[in-house]
């Protein structure tokens, strides 16, 4: 399972894999392991992972110590601050806002979320769902205009994808989400 991206509360569970019920022989992992620091790790099932010989695995960051020191800070904020809580948190209150602007906007469909991972899809109506990648750019340009960075992304670029930091405050939240939501009824008129 590849985790790189999604490990760490990014799903609201501690591994995206969680929500399947699948127990993966081997996984990977990074990014947010160590708050942005320069750290992966491989973990795997015995068979696996003692397949190889000593001394045959290596990588470039290998073994830094400040990157595993930070590793094993965000594993104690993890057990004192209740991350994935927060995450599972967050990613409700996406699906809240998400499913009013499916009823308010006619063009934002297919919403989804696996916790605060999340994203929408803009079309031209519900009914044919045919992808407007431009209103999707006239969105992220003007959520840029106002100061918030928003991913376009999709097969036809008609999605905009939300992956904010798990801890993010409740206040930067909903200033961001009211700026997507201005970016929104602008195209709507």
């Amino acid at each position: 399972a590849d985790e790189v991206q999604s490990g760490f509360g990014r799903t609201g569970k501690m591994f995206a894999i969680e929500h399947s019920g699948v127990e993966p022989d081997m996984m990977t992992m990074a990014k947010s392991m160590a708050d942005g620091m320069p750290i992966s790790a491989i973990v795997g099932t015995d068979k696996i992972m003692d397949s190889s010989g000593p001394n045959s695995l290596g990588g470039t960051y290998t073994g830094s110590p400040t990157a595993c020191a930070a590793a094993l800070a965000v594993f104690e904020v993890f057990e004192s601050e209740d991350i994935l809580g927060k995450a599972q948190a967050l990613g409700d209150k996406l699906k809240t806002r998400f499913a009013q602007w499916q009823e308010q906007f006619g063009f934002v469909d297919n919403a989804r979320n696996v916790g605060p991972m999340a994203a929408f899809e803009l079309v031209t109506d519900k009914q044919s769902r045919t992808p407007r990648a431009d209103l999707a750019g006239q969105v992220t340009k003007m959520a840029k205009e106002k100061g918030l960075i928003l991913l376009g992304c999709g097969m036809y670029g008609n999605t905009i994808r939300f992956l904010m930091p798990v801890t993010i405050e409740d206040e930067v939240l909903e200033e961001g989400l009211k700026i997507v939501e201005e970016c929104l009824a602008a195209v709507k008129a």
